[in-house]
């Protein structure tokens, strides 16, 4: 079955950078893309970053310049490289997936998610 697990998550200082990892575990047929979400206390989640098949990348326009997603195919790792991070940036990451089935279903995944907080 399809597993995300996310890590490098933690606490750091306003300025500061951070790497997240997103490993995925279990075959998937259809992938389309991964990204990267999160969620603020009282707020709603909101993409961040995606990156699809053929390695095309999209930004938030509040982490552009400061944010990269890139990716691994050889081991199913996708990261975000996170710079000049600001307190607005503490949030739960969360890695995402989504694909389209053998009957052109849309399908996706979630991972468990990973405390990023910014202190200032």
């Amino acid at each position: 079955q399809v597993q995300l697990v996310e890590s490098g998550g933690g606490l750091v200082q306003t300025g500061g950078s951070l790497r997240l990892s997103c490993v995925r575990s279990g075959s998937i047929f259809g992938l389309r893309s991964m990204g990267w979400y999160r969620q603020a206390p009282g707020k709603q989640r909101e993409e961040v970053a995606t990156i699809s098949v053929s390695g095309d990348t999209t930004y938030a326009t509040f982490v552009k310049g400061r944010f990269t997603i890139s990716r691994d195919t050889a081991t199913n790792t996708v990261y975000l490289e996170m710079n000049s991070l600001r307190s607005d940036d503490t949030a739960v990451y969360y890695c995402h997936v989504q694909g389209r089935d053998s009957r052109w279903f849309p399908f996706d995944y979630w991972g468990q998610g990973t405390q990023v907080t910014v202190s200032s």
